[in-house]
This record gives structure tokens, sequence and C-alpha cells, in this order.
């Protein structure tokens, strides 16, 4: 199907595509170079790590007029001298009217002893300082104008690195969301070391296919700084510019590390030629792709899809097979408004053209170290990796309980009833049941988790929902309510298809 339901993903995603976490989605595009050779290692037979070079801080006095000259240090006494002057108004003379005491009559006798000293004021509390306050403080700034930052930043990286330009793809608005994303992430999560590191590393195998090189670390760091420090005016100063430096030297450096290690294993990208194009509907095909070495996949994943026509432009699509012995990969693409990849691959490619593949990614895939049923939802071309995982629950042998739910908006776009209604005949543990939506008002899949409701119960079966964002939301919804463990529930990314349906 067009775009994985766990993970990555693009505008390209077709219409109803449950793909890909493509977190692999990165900030550049493909380069002229191409390292697939092992990387060296020490004595010890270790990759040895390879060094970002340190960022520097960059931007015009204009946009960091407020701590240009100024030191921590200095900030610090500041700070400490801005309290003592507060403190030393509090005297008696300074004490606010209503917290004076009223002035004795002069009539009376005088008293006994010298009156009370006014109750100080509450210090306030101190301002967290951390690194990681800082850093979520810069991006809450940012957040009301992300689009103006990070338009900045790139305008800032082609005018200070002209050949970088070429990297990346003729459309930004999707690359610009991606940065975003990636620093809200990466701000979100600092303390959150396992989480980062995951998310980064994964990040940074994805690069490979875009040509992604060490050295061009440095340059992105320089120009991230100057544009939040122009953007970011209320919380930037010394200590927020260092947290951000450390942060993005960490972030870069795991992500390097993490595409040495891959280099390996694996290729940056294959290449696969089109065997066979199949028209299942006006807006549909089945494409069919040889590789031009070993593709390892498991059944549930999706890959990174990048045609001749549209160089450096990537979207995310599942398997809709198992793997398979002749090593055939095969793709369900809808064509959807605007589409680049979506709409070159149903209605341009043609046995003969040749394609590239990302490295397989993603995590909806079958357990089979338990006993659990599948439940399955799939939703337009969310229906291609929900035949997969059937093929594999079929082709390891294990007899497990497996109920699809097949949903569509009109009778004509379940274009591949007929393939699961021959697989249900064949495997008599495999129930498959179509959901129309019958013409109703709404998004594709309305009525897909109410028809789920009608059966069951489900809270022994582990889930899989494979279609567009709004249904797996609901389907997520309906199926926590009715006893199913999140943990049990497994999709791709929803973030990642909005950005593809965008």
């Amino acid at each position: 199907m067009d775009a994985p339901t766990t993970t990555s993903a693009d505008e390209d995603r077709p219409g109803d595509s449950t793909g890909g976490g493509s977190r692999d989605a990165g900030w550049f595009g493909r380069s002229p170079r191409q390292h697939q050779g092992e990387a060296p290692r020490d004595a010890e037979g270790r990759i040895p790590s390879r060094p970002v070079a340190p960022v520097r801080p960059v931007g015009s006095g204009t946009d960091r007029s407020r701590t240009a000259h100024e030191s921590p240090a200095q900030a610090q006494a500041a700070a400490h001298g801005g309290v003592q002057a507060q403190a030393q108004t509090l005297t008696p003379e300074r004490v606010p009217p209503q917290a004076r005491t009223s002035e004795p009559n002069r009539a009376q006798a005088p008293p006994s002893g010298p009156a009370p000293a006014p109750a100080p004021a509450p210090a306030p509390p101190p301002e967290d300082l951390s690194a990681t306050a800082l850093l979520r403080r810069t991006m809450a700034e940012i957040e009301p104008i992300a689009d103006k930052v990070t338009s900045h930043f790139y305008a800032l990286l082609f005018l200070r690195h002209p050949d970088l330009r070429a990297l990346f793809p003729a459309a930004m608005d999707a690359q610009r969301d991606r940065l975003f994303k990636a620093l809200l992430t990466a701000a979100t999560h600092a303390e959150d070391t396992a989480t980062l590191t995951t998310y980064l590393s994964h990040l940074g195998r994805g690069h490979r296919k875009y040509g992604t090189l060490p050295e061009h670390y440095p340059a992105v760091g320089e120009c991230l700084i100057g544009a939040l420090s122009r953007y970011a005016p209320q919380s930037w100063g010394p200590r927020t510019e260092a947290a951000w430096v450390g942060a993005y030297t960490t972030i870069s450096q795991i992500m390097i590390d993490a595409a040495a290690e891959d280099e390996l294993r694996a290729p940056a990208w294959w290449q696969a030629e089109v065997v066979a194009h199949e028209m299942r509907t006006p807006d549909i095909a089945v494409v069919t792709v040889r590789p031009d070495q070993p593709y390892p996949f498991l059944a549930g994943q999706y890959a990174a899809l990048e045609t001749p026509w549209w160089p450096r432009v990537w979207r995310h699509y599942s398997f809709a097979s198992a793997p398979r012995t002749d090593g055939l990969l095969s793709f369900h693409v809808k064509a959807v408004p605007a589409g680049w990849v979506s709409n070159a691959l149903v209605h341009r490619a043609r046995p003969g053209d040749v394609i590239r593949l990302g490295a397989p990614a993603g995590s909806m895939t079958v357990d089979h170290n338990t006993d659990n049923g599948l439940l399955c939802l799939g939703g337009g071309t969310g229906i291609a990796p929900i035949k997969a995982l059937v093929e594999d629950v079929a082709r390891h042998g294990h007899r497990r309980s497996v109920h699809v739910f097949y949903g569509a908006r009109r009778d004509h776009d379940l274009y591949d009833i007929e393939a699961m209604l021959r697989m249900q005949q064949s495997h008599p543990w495999l129930s498959v049941r179509p959901v129309v939506d019958d013409g109703r008002v709404g998004a594709l899949g309305d009525r897909l988790p109410e028809a789920v409701c009608e059966y069951g119960p489900w809270h022994t079966y582990d889930a899989y929902l494979s279609g567009p964002p709004g249904m797996i939301r609901r389907g997520v919804d309906t199926l926590v309510g009715i006893g199913i463990p999140t943990h049990r529930i497994r999709h791709d990314s929803i973030e990642e298809l909005v950005g593809t349906r965008n």
C-alpha cells in the first residue's frame, strides 16, 4: 500500500496507505557520493566513532544583541546584583503602604519596645536553567512561528553552503516539517536517553539514502543556531546557546555512529526493476519489482521508494506480501492529488523502469511466539500489509485465528477482495469481512471500527491497523474501548501518515 501505518511517510502516501515510519525522511536528499564499503575498525574490532566537527555559533549582531557581549559569569553576576538591589529596597521607608503599621498617637505613651520589622516579601522560586529546560523554552517560543524559523534555517544553509542545495528535493514543504519535528522530538525527550537514541539512530540510518555525510552536520548545526537565535529573542542567551550546541553535537554524533554501523550491513539503497504493473482501478496499481540484490524484510514492514522522474523525493509504501522465494516485492499504490511519487508509479511506471528502494522499516510485524489471534483492520490500500501478515501466519504453519475487516468507500473500491476471499477458502482459520461505507458522508473507514464491535469478543487478540490516519485514530479508540490493551495494538506512525497525506 502507499504508506505504512507505524512509522513514516509523505504527502504521497496513496490515499489510504498505512505506512511508514519514515522517520527516515531526513534533512538531506541524494548525494553524488555513496559510501557502501566497510568502515574501518580499531584493534579490538570495533567501529570507531566518527566525531562531528564542532558547531560554530552564527547570527548577526542584531540577531543576538540581547546577550552578544554578556558572558555566563556576567549574566550570573547581573542576576545576583538584581536580587541584592531588590533586597535593598525592602527598607521600612519603602514598604508598601498597606504593609506599614499605623503611626502611634503622639498623646499616647510610647511603646515599651521597638516596632516589629515588616515581614520580608517571599523570594521568587529559582529559575530552572538546566539544559533541558532551556531547550524546551526555545521550542515553546518558536512553535507559533515554526514555518518562519525553518524557512530562515534553509535560507541560511543554501546561502552559506550552496553546494548542499542539490541534495534536497525541489519542493521543500515536507522538508521543513521534518526538521521541526526532529527538533521537537529531541527537545521533548532530552532526558529520555533510550528513547532519544532509538529515534535518532533510526533517523541516522535513514539519512544514508539521502547521501548524508559526517561533514554535512557542522554546516547544518551552524545554520540551525543562527535561525534559533534570530527567532527566539526572549529565551536566547549564552546559556541557551551552549545548551543547543551541546544538544546538537550529541544528536549528530548518534546519527553519524548509527549510519556508520549500518554501512557494514546494508547498502544505502537498492536498485529495483519494475517487472509487473497491474491497474486495479483507475487510480490504484499493483507494482511488482525485482531488487538488484537480496532485500531482507518482514511482513508488515514498509520501504521508501524513489522514482527516476522525481530525484530525491522519497515516499513510503508497505509490502503487499510476505517475503517470497523469487525475491520479488509488490506494492499497492494509489495516486493522490499532487502526489509526485504515487502518480508516477501509477500512471507512468512500466516494466523495465528502475526505481530505488530504501531500507525496510516498521514494527507492525507478527509475534510468532504467542498463540493470540489476530484482529486486522485494513482501509483502502491499507489492505496491502494486512495481506502480507496473513501470508506470514500461513507460512509459519501455526493455526491462529485471524479476522480481517476490509474497509472501502464503495464496493468497487474493494480492489483486492477476490484475492482475500481466495485466501479465506484456503485457510479455515481466516475470516474476511468487507465493510463498505455505502456512500455515507465522511472519511474512508468510518464504519470499520463500528463493524468490529458487532463481532468479538477481541480482548485476547493482537490488533493490527493499516489505513488513513482518521481510520487509525478511530480504530485505536474503539479497540481500547472493547478491552484490547494498547501494547497489543500495532499500527504505523499517525504523524507520518498525516505528513504523507498532506
